[in-house]
Formats: C-alpha cells, structure tokens, sequence
C-alpha cells in the first residue's frame, strides 16, 4: 500500500498528500484537517481511485471470508483483488496459476455484497462442467449454479432461472441472445478470451452488444496475442476501446511493417503498444507463484516399419510431384502433410472414407516401455480419432485399463471419465485427442504426458502439456514425443522453439524433399 494511504478501522481510506478533486471523484469524501482526504472504503471508491491510477488495497482483502474447499494463494488473492477494483479487466495469469479460482472468490465477494447479482461464464464446450461447475462447487458451493446448454428451450429456461452463475459456451450466445442480454447479468467472465480477438466475427460483435458502461467484464487467457500483434485490438476493443484506435487497420499499421501484399512483419515496438492496449491487466507465471516440480521434455524416435516406410515414400513422391512449379495453397500443404503425419502414426483415412491401418509395433512398444517406466498414471494424446480406436482395441487386448476422449464423447460424459482418472484407482490411461483436453483440465493424477503423434498447434500442444503441471502436481513431470519421420521431428523442433506450426505449414510443404 502506498505511505500516503491508511486504512481506518477497516471502513475508510485516509488519503494524504494527493491531488484530487472531491466533487469530481463520484463518491463520498470528507476533507480532514489538510489535505487529507477521508474516503469510505468500498468498491465504489476503489473503481472510482483506480480510475485515477491510484492504488489502493480493495476491500476484500479485509471483508472477505475466502470460501471453498481450498484457501487461497498469495498470488491467487492479489488476482482477485485487482478483478475487484476493475470492472472491466484482463487476466492474463499463465495456465496453471488459478485464474478460475481467483475470478469465483472476486465474483463471489461481489455478490456477497451487493454490487452484482448473476455472473455469465462463456467458456470453451469442453471446461463448461469439468473445469467451471467443478470449480464453483469447490470454491463456491453455497451459490446456485447452472449451465445453459441442450435445446434452445431448455436454455432460455436456465438463463431465467435463479441462478447466480450460468456457464454457457461461445456459441450458445448466438441461440439465446435475446434471453442473455434480459439476463440481468452484472458479470461477464470470458475465459480463453483469445476466442474472441477477431472483430469481424459474429462471437465478437454479439459479445460487444452485451457490454454496457455498467457491467462488469473480465476477459482471461494466458496467451494474449500468442499469433499476431494485431489479434491485441479486438480484446481491447472490448475491455478499454480508448486504448486502441477506432479502426482495426490504423492498429495494424501501427504495430506490423508490411512486406507484400499478404505479409506483414512485427514492428520493434509492437510488444509496447499490445501492452498499453491491454490495459488493466494482470499477469503471474507459474515460475512467480508456484512451487511445482520441474518439467522435462524428452524425444524417443521410434523407427517406422517396413510398411509404413513404402507408404511414406509412395505419399512423398506423389507430393514432390505436385510442388513443381504450382501454387500451392495452406490448406493443400495441411492435407499433404496430414498424410504423411497419418502414416507415421499408423492409420490413414483413404479417399474412400475407409481406415487403412499399418503395422505400428515399433511405436506401440515404446508406449507399452513408457507404461511400465511411470511412477504415476499416464496421458496419451493422439491427434486422430481413427488412430486412438486402433490403440483402443490393443491396450485392452493387452488387459491395460484405459479410457479415451475424443471430438465425438459428448460434455457430460468428458467430466465423469476426467473425473475418474483423477480421483479413481483406474483407468491408469487415458488417450486425448488434444483438443479436448486443451484448456483448463487439472489430471495431475498423471506426472507423464506422451504425444503419439505430433499436432500443428502451439497453443494447443502448451495447453494439453500443462494438464499435469499443474498445482496439485507433487512430482517431477515428463513430455514424452514419439517421432518416427523427418516430418515428426522437424515439427517437434518447431513447437519447442515456440513457433506456430500452422503459420510455415506451405515453406514446411515446399521443403518436404529436404525434411520428411
């Protein structure tokens, strides 16, 4: 707290040496003998100060019973103070930190108050039950809590019910906007507000038409404008618009040199104006507020087999055939190379429709070694669904207790089988297609994660990493990558460097001859 700032019997804020005019503050003051200025001291007052960049501590540093069935972390209160004292804010807290748990106490507090009532959480489909209901029953089991979702209905219904949380996910926005927007919702939580960084989209233009000067909104993510610079302007745009220009291109301009007609490069100070842009904002890493054990990343390279050698040559040439002197599109280099990483994983999807599965031995018996070399239980993320019904089928042949999550296991069911891994004796392994366990899932039932294949996704790869290192994680953690091709191994040392894959997938398609 600063030295000119005494809290008086946990009621009001003796300001000293300050340059601020009552009449203009909004609040109640009383001049004291001086300039001393005497301020209550409650949220009005803190929102109405912070505006004036000054600091001060919020109230619920000293009014709040912290609820739940775990306390708080010292970073974890700092979070939920500062949500407090913005009503439109970033958090920006690493993936691990709590930001969950900080947002329900923050939240929490204000409805205990009286200076909200309801809370709409717009979240991934994946987290709305495992992540956001599992977390208001531990942090905030005395509020009523409910997620709008199934028919539109049965939707309409939840958002008029008297619950004081209601978890819906982005798109269900788009069914029931009329019956959200009568909502009465004081509070808009956005989680994985990268999701709504793209001013052109329908997401982000009905988000916009939900905020008023009067709500509240806390967007949080851990990787603001992981892709671009630019991506930068559309959460501003919704936290503080007068942080950035009133035109998306103008912002582009400021922050990317332009090289051609369709690239464009970073400018030096790109990083400086993204931060003054996402403003009030947030921020601890895992290295500032936890003590977890370390984590290491090693590579196995498994030898393909004879047959899937004679594919992986014939998939290549043919490739190699096309590249001469064509144009080749994102999309084109994306399905070439999909191929390639299909054979080396074991199973392609043929023109047909048809799964035609190879010989993957060499690469099933190193996941049958790093079975029996875990202490702990293991996570198996498999980037094709065909491919983890395969696996499927031999690890319970081999009377190995798994269960497995992909696109098609609808939500419900996702919460119960995480639910399982982490609390139960079994399944002792769990195969993911990484999308579904991207965001926001704690299994640190698992200290070792193994990527049977390799995805193209930075984020996507860092987030389902981040599922085991995690607070709760009690012993050191390992990131194991089977890589059997040139392909698999250069994209590996692309995501480990931190580039996004899907960005050099054409010079990645182009090259092929010198790295598949």
């Amino acid at each position: 707290m600063p030295n000119n700032i005494r809290v008086i019997d946990n009621r009001a804020l003796l300001i000293s040496n300050h340059n601020i005019d009552p009449n203009t503050l909004g609040v109640k003051t009383k001049l004291v003998s001086g300039d001393r200025l005497l301020v209550k001291w409650d949220i009005p007052s803190t929102l109405a100060l912070s505006k004036l960049s000054i600091e001060v501590p919020s109230p619920i540093e000293q009014n709040y019973t912290w609820c739940g069935l775990h306390k708080p972390f010292a970073h974890q209160k700092i979070m939920s103070s500062f949500l407090t004292k913005h009503k439109k804010a970033f958090c920006f807290s690493e993936m691990g930190t709590g930001k969950t748990a900080s947002a329900i106490w923050a939240s929490d507090y204000l409805i205990s108050k009286g200076y909200i009532n309801r809370v709409l959480v717009i979240c991934p489909l994946s987290v709305m039950d495992s992540v956001w209901r599992g977390d208001l029953f531990k942090f905030a089991m005395h509020r009523k809590v409910d997620i709008a979702f199934g028919s539109k209905e049965k939707r309409k219904k939840i958002i008029a019910s008297k619950a004081e949380y209601v978890i819906i996910n982005y798109d269900g926005i788009d069914v029931v906007f009329d019956a959200v927007k009568n909502g009465g919702f004081d509070l808009i939580i956005i989680d994985e507000a990268n999701a709504y960084k793209n001013t052109s989209t329908k997401r982000w233009k009905l988000l916009n038409k939900l905020i008023t000067p009067t709500k509240w909104l806390w967007m949080m993510t851990g990787s603001p404008a992981a892709q671009s610079p630019v991506d930068a302007y559309g959460l501003a745009k919704l936290v503080n618009p007068n942080n950035v220009p009133r035109y998306a291109g103008t912002f582009k301009e400021g922050v990317m040199y332009r090289l051609s007609q369709f690239r464009w490069m970073p400018k030096p100070n790109a990083k400086q104006v993204v931060f003054r842009a996402l403003q009030p904002a947030i921020r601890f890493t895992k290295k500032e507020c936890l003590d977890l054990p370390e984590i290491m990343t090693v590579r196995r390279t498994i030898p393909l087999t004879r047959q899937q050698e004679k594919y992986y040559k014939i998939l290549k040439e043919n490739m190699l055939m096309r590249v001469g002197g064509e144009a080749v599109t994102a999309v084109n280099a994306a399905v070439s190379v999909n191929k390639l990483l299909q054979v080396s994983q074991g199973a392609v999807y043929t023109d047909e429709h048809n799964i035609l599965e190879f010989d993957m031995s060499n690469r099933y018996q190193a996941l049958h070694d790093i079975l029996e070399e875990s202490t702990k239980k293991v996570i198996v993320f498999v980037p094709f669904k065909h491919v983890i019904k395969i696996l499927i089928q031999k690890l319970k042949k081999d009377n190995i207790a798994v269960d497995f999550i992909d696109g098609s296991v609808p939500v419900s069911k996702r919460t119960s089988i995480f639910s399982s891994f982490q609390n139960s004796d079994t399944p002792e392994l769990l195969l993911l297609q990484p999308a579904t366990a991207a965001h926001g899932i704690t299994l640190t039932a698992a200290n070792t994660v193994v990527w049977w294949g390799v995805v193209s996704s930075l984020e996507i790869y860092s987030q389902a990493n981040a599922r085991i290192h995690r607070a709760g994680q009690d012993e050191p953690c390992t990131i194991v990558q089977l890589a059997g091709s040139r392909v698999e191994r250069n994209i590996y040392d692309m995501l480990d460097k931190r580039i996004d894959v899907h960005k050099q997938m054409i010079s990645l398609y182009e090259n092929i001859s010198e790295i598949a």
